[in-house]
Protein backbone atom coordinates (compact mmCIF):
# COMPACT_ATOMS: atom_id res chain seq x y z
CA UNK A 1 0.00 0.00 0.00
CA UNK A 2 1.43 3.24 -1.15
CA UNK A 3 1.71 6.11 1.52
CA UNK A 4 -0.19 9.54 0.79
CA UNK A 5 1.08 12.47 -0.90
CA UNK A 6 3.08 14.87 1.40
CA UNK A 7 0.79 18.28 1.86
CA UNK A 8 4.34 20.05 1.56
CA UNK A 9 4.47 18.74 -2.04
CA UNK A 10 6.16 21.45 -4.62
CA UNK A 11 3.86 22.46 -7.09
CA UNK A 12 5.15 23.22 -10.45
CA UNK A 13 3.96 26.66 -12.19
CA UNK A 14 4.22 27.39 -15.84
CA UNK A 15 2.06 29.56 -18.03
CA UNK A 16 -1.49 29.06 -15.98
CA UNK A 17 -0.68 25.47 -14.86
CA UNK A 18 -0.36 23.74 -11.53
CA UNK A 19 0.89 20.87 -11.29
CA UNK A 20 2.63 18.87 -8.26
CA UNK A 21 5.71 16.51 -9.36
CA UNK A 22 3.97 13.34 -9.42
CA UNK A 23 0.61 14.85 -11.87
CA UNK A 24 3.19 15.83 -14.47
CA UNK A 25 5.29 12.38 -14.33
CA UNK A 26 1.48 10.94 -14.36
CA UNK A 27 1.16 12.86 -17.76
CA UNK A 28 4.74 12.07 -19.00
CA UNK A 29 4.10 8.43 -18.72
CA UNK A 30 0.76 8.38 -20.66
CA UNK A 31 1.84 10.43 -22.90
CA UNK A 32 4.74 8.57 -23.63
CA UNK A 33 2.35 5.60 -23.95
CA UNK A 34 0.88 6.80 -26.45
CA UNK A 35 3.28 7.39 -28.67
CA UNK A 36 5.12 4.14 -28.19
CA UNK A 37 1.88 2.99 -29.46
CA UNK A 38 1.59 5.23 -32.73
CA UNK A 39 5.37 4.60 -33.48
CA UNK A 40 4.40 0.25 -32.89
CA UNK A 41 1.25 0.83 -35.05
CA UNK A 42 3.38 2.59 -38.12
CA UNK A 43 5.90 0.48 -38.13
CA UNK A 44 3.85 -2.67 -38.62
CA UNK A 45 2.63 -0.68 -41.71
CA UNK A 46 6.17 -0.50 -42.80
CA UNK A 47 6.48 -4.43 -42.75
CA UNK A 48 3.00 -4.82 -44.23
CA UNK A 49 4.85 -2.85 -47.46
CA UNK A 50 7.67 -5.27 -47.54
CA UNK A 51 5.24 -8.11 -47.14
CA UNK A 52 3.74 -7.16 -50.02
CA UNK A 53 6.60 -6.56 -52.05
CA UNK A 54 8.10 -10.02 -50.83
CA UNK A 55 4.47 -11.76 -51.77
CA UNK A 56 4.06 -10.25 -55.75
CA UNK A 57 7.57 -10.85 -55.87
CA UNK A 58 7.61 -13.97 -55.30
CA UNK A 59 3.94 -15.03 -57.15
CA UNK A 60 5.45 -12.98 -60.54
CA UNK A 61 8.08 -15.40 -60.62
CA UNK A 62 6.43 -18.40 -59.84
CA UNK A 63 4.20 -17.21 -63.21
CA UNK A 64 6.88 -16.26 -65.27
CA UNK A 65 8.80 -19.51 -65.04
CA UNK A 66 5.62 -21.59 -65.23
CA UNK A 67 5.94 -20.25 -69.08
CA UNK A 68 7.85 -19.13 -71.66
CA UNK A 69 8.15 -15.47 -72.58
CA UNK A 70 7.25 -14.89 -69.06
CA UNK A 71 9.92 -12.09 -68.23
CA UNK A 72 7.54 -9.03 -69.24
CA UNK A 73 5.62 -10.11 -65.53
CA UNK A 74 9.22 -9.89 -63.75
CA UNK A 75 9.23 -6.23 -64.79
CA UNK A 76 5.65 -5.85 -64.21
CA UNK A 77 6.89 -7.06 -60.75
CA UNK A 78 9.89 -4.35 -60.62
CA UNK A 79 7.10 -2.16 -61.46
CA UNK A 80 5.06 -2.62 -58.48
CA UNK A 81 7.83 -3.42 -55.90
CA UNK A 82 9.03 0.32 -57.24
CA UNK A 83 5.59 1.53 -56.10
CA UNK A 84 5.83 -0.19 -52.28
CA UNK A 85 9.03 1.47 -51.73
CA UNK A 86 7.93 4.47 -52.68
CA UNK A 87 4.82 3.90 -50.23
CA UNK A 88 7.15 2.67 -47.71
CA UNK A 89 9.20 5.75 -47.45
CA UNK A 90 6.57 7.89 -46.84
CA UNK A 91 5.32 5.72 -44.23
CA UNK A 92 9.14 5.44 -42.57
CA UNK A 93 9.09 9.36 -42.34
CA UNK A 94 5.63 9.22 -40.29
CA UNK A 95 7.11 6.23 -38.05
CA UNK A 96 10.30 8.43 -37.45
CA UNK A 97 8.09 11.04 -36.84
CA UNK A 98 6.94 9.25 -33.53
CA UNK A 99 9.74 7.66 -32.92
CA UNK A 100 11.74 11.08 -32.67
CA UNK A 101 9.49 11.72 -29.32
CA UNK A 102 10.08 8.54 -27.95
CA UNK A 103 13.93 8.64 -28.26
CA UNK A 104 13.46 12.75 -26.64
CA UNK A 105 11.47 11.59 -23.78
CA UNK A 106 13.77 8.27 -23.13
CA UNK A 107 17.24 10.50 -23.45
CA UNK A 108 16.17 13.74 -22.32
CA UNK A 109 13.26 12.85 -19.19
CA UNK A 110 13.88 8.98 -18.71
CA UNK A 111 17.10 8.99 -18.65
CA UNK A 112 18.15 12.00 -16.63
CA UNK A 113 16.11 10.53 -14.30
CA UNK A 114 18.96 7.83 -13.36
CA UNK A 115 21.98 10.14 -14.45
CA UNK A 116 22.56 13.15 -11.53
CA UNK A 117 22.02 15.94 -11.19
CA UNK A 118 18.88 14.63 -11.65
CA UNK A 119 17.53 17.03 -13.93
CA UNK A 120 16.53 16.92 -18.28
CA UNK A 121 18.61 18.95 -20.23
CA UNK A 122 17.49 22.31 -20.85
CA UNK A 123 16.06 22.70 -23.91
CA UNK A 124 14.07 19.26 -24.27
CA UNK A 125 10.22 20.46 -23.03
CA UNK A 126 10.77 23.29 -25.72
CA UNK A 127 11.85 20.87 -28.40
CA UNK A 128 8.92 18.26 -27.29
CA UNK A 129 6.37 21.38 -27.28
CA UNK A 130 7.34 22.98 -30.77
CA UNK A 131 7.44 18.89 -32.42
CA UNK A 132 3.42 19.25 -31.44
CA UNK A 133 2.33 22.36 -31.82
CA UNK A 134 4.17 22.18 -35.85
CA UNK A 135 4.81 18.68 -36.44
CA UNK A 136 7.72 18.18 -39.03
CA UNK A 137 9.36 14.71 -40.46
CA UNK A 138 12.79 14.57 -38.77
CA UNK A 139 14.23 12.71 -41.59
CA UNK A 140 14.42 14.32 -45.28
CA UNK A 141 12.58 11.84 -48.23
CA UNK A 142 15.77 10.61 -49.59
CA UNK A 143 16.97 9.62 -46.20
CA UNK A 144 13.54 7.96 -46.11
CA UNK A 145 14.16 6.06 -49.11
CA UNK A 146 18.06 5.18 -49.28
CA UNK A 147 17.41 3.65 -45.58
CA UNK A 148 14.74 1.53 -46.63
CA UNK A 149 16.45 0.18 -49.68
CA UNK A 150 19.72 -0.27 -48.24
CA UNK A 151 17.40 -2.42 -45.55
CA UNK A 152 14.79 -4.19 -47.52
CA UNK A 153 14.73 -3.71 -51.26
CA UNK A 154 18.27 -4.35 -52.60
CA UNK A 155 17.44 -7.93 -51.98
CA UNK A 156 14.02 -7.88 -53.55
CA UNK A 157 15.35 -6.16 -56.34
CA UNK A 158 18.81 -8.50 -56.33
CA UNK A 159 15.96 -11.90 -56.52
CA UNK A 160 13.89 -9.66 -59.23
CA UNK A 161 17.33 -9.14 -61.65
CA UNK A 162 18.50 -12.74 -61.45
CA UNK A 163 14.71 -14.38 -61.84
CA UNK A 164 14.41 -11.96 -65.23
CA UNK A 165 17.98 -12.84 -66.37
CA UNK A 166 17.24 -16.46 -65.53
CA UNK A 167 13.56 -16.85 -67.57
CA UNK A 168 15.58 -15.12 -70.27
CA UNK A 169 18.47 -17.36 -70.83
CA UNK A 170 16.80 -20.68 -69.51
CA UNK A 171 13.08 -20.17 -71.13
CA UNK A 172 11.93 -21.73 -73.44
CA UNK A 173 14.92 -23.04 -74.05
CA UNK A 174 18.62 -22.03 -72.77
CA UNK A 175 20.04 -20.07 -75.22
CA UNK A 176 22.94 -20.60 -77.55
CA UNK A 177 24.67 -17.43 -76.36
CA UNK A 178 24.51 -13.99 -75.50
CA UNK A 179 23.10 -12.11 -78.18
CA UNK A 180 20.31 -14.62 -78.31
CA UNK A 181 19.15 -13.52 -74.74
CA UNK A 182 18.69 -10.08 -75.72
CA UNK A 183 16.69 -11.14 -78.74
CA UNK A 184 14.51 -12.64 -76.00
CA UNK A 185 14.23 -9.46 -73.94
CA UNK A 186 12.22 -7.58 -76.36
CA UNK A 187 8.96 -5.94 -75.54
CA UNK A 188 6.55 -5.65 -78.28
CA UNK A 189 8.21 -3.16 -80.91
CA UNK A 190 11.39 -2.13 -78.47
CA UNK A 191 14.33 -4.10 -78.67
CA UNK A 192 16.04 -6.24 -76.61
CA UNK A 193 18.84 -4.17 -76.28
CA UNK A 194 17.22 -1.09 -75.29
CA UNK A 195 15.13 -2.83 -72.75
CA UNK A 196 18.34 -4.17 -71.14
CA UNK A 197 19.85 -0.77 -71.76
CA UNK A 198 16.91 0.18 -69.22
CA UNK A 199 16.63 -2.31 -66.89
CA UNK A 200 20.36 -1.98 -66.06
CA UNK A 201 20.23 1.81 -65.53
CA UNK A 202 17.14 1.37 -62.82
CA UNK A 203 19.43 -1.13 -61.28
CA UNK A 204 22.32 1.44 -61.73
CA UNK A 205 20.38 4.31 -60.05
CA UNK A 206 19.61 2.33 -57.17
CA UNK A 207 22.82 0.99 -56.13
CA UNK A 208 24.10 5.01 -56.23
CA UNK A 209 21.57 5.91 -54.38
CA UNK A 210 21.34 3.48 -51.53
CA UNK A 211 25.09 4.78 -51.19
CA UNK A 212 25.27 7.83 -52.20
CA UNK A 213 22.34 8.30 -49.17
CA UNK A 214 24.31 6.20 -46.69
CA UNK A 215 25.73 8.82 -44.67
CA UNK A 216 22.78 10.55 -44.09
CA UNK A 217 21.61 9.64 -40.26
CA UNK A 218 19.18 11.51 -38.88
CA UNK A 219 17.13 8.93 -38.01
CA UNK A 220 16.43 9.41 -34.18
CA UNK A 221 14.33 5.49 -34.16
CA UNK A 222 17.30 3.86 -35.18
CA UNK A 223 20.64 2.66 -33.63
CA UNK A 224 22.68 4.67 -34.55
CA UNK A 225 26.41 6.31 -33.23
CA UNK A 226 25.26 9.55 -31.67
CA UNK A 227 28.62 10.86 -30.86
CA UNK A 228 30.54 11.05 -34.49
CA UNK A 229 33.70 9.74 -35.58
CA UNK A 230 33.78 6.66 -33.82
CA UNK A 231 34.72 7.91 -30.80
CA UNK A 232 32.99 6.82 -27.33
CA UNK A 233 30.47 8.88 -24.68
CA UNK A 234 33.64 9.22 -22.66
CA UNK A 235 36.21 10.92 -25.14
CA UNK A 236 33.19 13.69 -26.03
CA UNK A 237 32.83 16.78 -24.13
CA UNK A 238 29.44 17.83 -22.12
CA UNK A 239 28.25 21.23 -24.47
CA UNK A 240 28.07 24.56 -22.37
CA UNK A 241 24.56 25.53 -21.35
CA UNK A 242 22.97 22.37 -20.88
CA UNK A 243 22.36 21.00 -23.62
CA UNK A 244 21.62 17.14 -24.18
CA UNK A 245 25.02 15.30 -24.94
CA UNK A 246 23.19 11.96 -25.65
CA UNK A 247 21.40 13.11 -28.53
CA UNK A 248 21.95 16.23 -31.11
CA UNK A 249 20.17 19.01 -29.79
CA UNK A 250 17.20 20.37 -32.57
CA UNK A 251 17.42 23.60 -34.01
CA UNK A 252 13.92 25.30 -32.50
CA UNK A 253 12.13 27.68 -34.79
CA UNK A 254 13.34 31.20 -33.37
CA UNK A 255 11.42 34.13 -33.59
CA UNK A 256 11.22 38.24 -32.35
CA UNK A 257 8.39 40.21 -31.53
CA UNK A 258 7.90 43.62 -31.71
CA UNK A 259 5.07 45.43 -29.00
CA UNK A 260 3.94 48.78 -30.06
CA UNK A 261 2.02 49.29 -26.71
CA UNK A 262 1.46 52.56 -24.39
CA UNK A 263 1.38 50.04 -20.82
CA UNK A 264 5.27 49.24 -21.97
CA UNK A 265 6.41 48.97 -18.12
CA UNK A 266 3.32 46.58 -17.11
CA UNK A 267 3.96 44.73 -19.95
CA UNK A 268 7.54 44.40 -19.89
CA UNK A 269 7.25 43.33 -16.34
CA UNK A 270 4.26 40.76 -16.82
CA UNK A 271 6.77 39.21 -19.47
CA UNK A 272 9.68 39.23 -17.25
CA UNK A 273 8.23 37.93 -14.29
CA UNK A 274 6.00 35.19 -16.29
CA UNK A 275 7.62 34.12 -19.00
CA UNK A 276 11.05 34.60 -17.81
CA UNK A 277 12.19 36.25 -21.36
CA UNK A 278 14.43 39.39 -21.56
CA UNK A 279 12.97 42.46 -22.71
CA UNK A 280 14.53 45.23 -24.47
CA UNK A 281 12.34 48.67 -24.64
CA UNK A 282 13.24 50.86 -27.99
CA UNK A 283 11.93 54.54 -28.96
CA UNK A 284 9.37 54.60 -31.42
CA UNK A 285 6.58 57.01 -33.22
CA UNK A 286 4.22 57.12 -35.07
CA UNK A 287 4.18 58.91 -39.02
CA UNK A 288 0.74 59.17 -39.11
CA UNK A 289 0.23 60.56 -35.46
CA UNK A 290 3.39 62.03 -34.53
CA UNK A 291 2.70 60.30 -31.02
CA UNK A 292 5.95 58.85 -28.80
CA UNK A 293 5.55 55.27 -28.51
CA UNK A 294 7.75 52.56 -26.66
CA UNK A 295 8.51 49.30 -28.59
CA UNK A 296 9.27 46.64 -26.73
CA UNK A 297 11.69 43.67 -27.97
CA UNK A 298 11.33 39.89 -27.18
CA UNK A 299 13.39 37.08 -28.50
CA UNK A 300 10.91 33.70 -27.93
CA UNK A 301 10.16 30.69 -29.34
CA UNK A 302 7.11 29.31 -31.08
CA UNK A 303 5.37 27.60 -27.55
CA UNK A 304 5.34 31.05 -26.05
CA UNK A 305 3.53 32.57 -28.77
CA UNK A 306 0.00 32.25 -27.03
CA UNK A 307 1.22 33.16 -23.94
CA UNK A 308 2.62 36.13 -25.07
CA UNK A 309 -0.91 37.33 -26.80
CA UNK A 310 -2.84 36.69 -23.69
CA UNK A 311 -0.49 39.19 -21.86
CA UNK A 312 -0.46 42.18 -24.22
CA UNK A 313 -4.24 41.40 -24.94
CA UNK A 314 -4.83 41.69 -20.82
CA UNK A 315 -2.92 44.84 -20.02
CA UNK A 316 -3.29 46.59 -23.11
CA UNK A 317 -5.79 45.89 -25.91
CA UNK A 318 -4.66 48.53 -28.44
CA UNK A 319 -1.20 47.07 -28.53
CA UNK A 320 0.17 46.48 -32.06
CA UNK A 321 2.14 42.98 -31.97
CA UNK A 322 4.33 42.02 -34.68
CA UNK A 323 6.06 38.32 -34.90
CA UNK A 324 8.13 37.59 -37.27
CA UNK A 325 11.00 34.13 -37.86
CA UNK A 326 14.51 35.03 -36.94
CA UNK A 327 17.65 33.36 -38.48
CA UNK A 328 19.45 32.88 -35.27
CA UNK A 329 18.85 33.98 -31.80
CA UNK A 330 22.36 33.64 -29.68
CA UNK A 331 22.41 33.93 -26.33
CA UNK A 332 20.91 32.41 -22.89
CA UNK A 333 17.53 30.62 -23.23
CA UNK A 334 18.71 30.10 -27.08
CA UNK A 335 21.57 28.78 -28.96
CA UNK A 336 24.85 28.77 -27.33
CA UNK A 337 27.09 32.27 -27.83
CA UNK A 338 30.17 30.29 -28.10
CA UNK A 339 31.97 29.17 -30.78
CA UNK A 340 31.72 25.39 -31.32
Amino acid sequence: MTSPLPPNEPVWTFRGYQLKASEFTTAMVHFFRAEVQRANVWRQRLDTTTNWAVVTTGAAISFAFTQSGGHPVILLNLLLVTIFLIMETRRYRYYELWAARVRLMETDFFAAMLVPPFHPAADWAETLAENLLTPHFPISHWEAFGRRLRRNYLWIYAIVGLAWLGNLWFLPTPVANYHEALARAALGHLPGEWTTALVSTFFLVMVLIAIFTAPLQEAPGEVLPRYGGGKSPESVQRPRGGLAWFRPSARREQNLALIITEQSEIISKRILTDMRRGVTLLSGKGAYTGQERAVLMVALTITEFAQLKAIVAQLDPSAFVIITPVKSIFGRGFSPLQPE
